[in-house]
């Protein structure tokens, strides 16, 4: 497997499982264990049609 840092977005979202929706508590999760910023995991989710489920703080749109 590769290094957690060198893995593409998509490799991620594979990795843990996810298709076609997230919920958002699990994309802080991932935002914090592959060091990513919360604003990227919502650019891949809006070009990949994954929606972002139970909003914590309005941070995902």
């Amino acid at each position: 497997m590769q290094s957690e840092s060198k893995m593409s977005m998509e490799e991620i979202f594979a990795a843990e499982g996810i298709t076609d929706e997230i919920q958002c508590e699990k994309a802080f999760e991932i935002a914090e264990k592959y060091g990513l910023k919360k604003l990227e995991i919502t650019r891949h989710c809006n070009k990949n049609s994954v929606k972002i489920r139970k909003c914590q703080l309005g941070c995902f749109k």
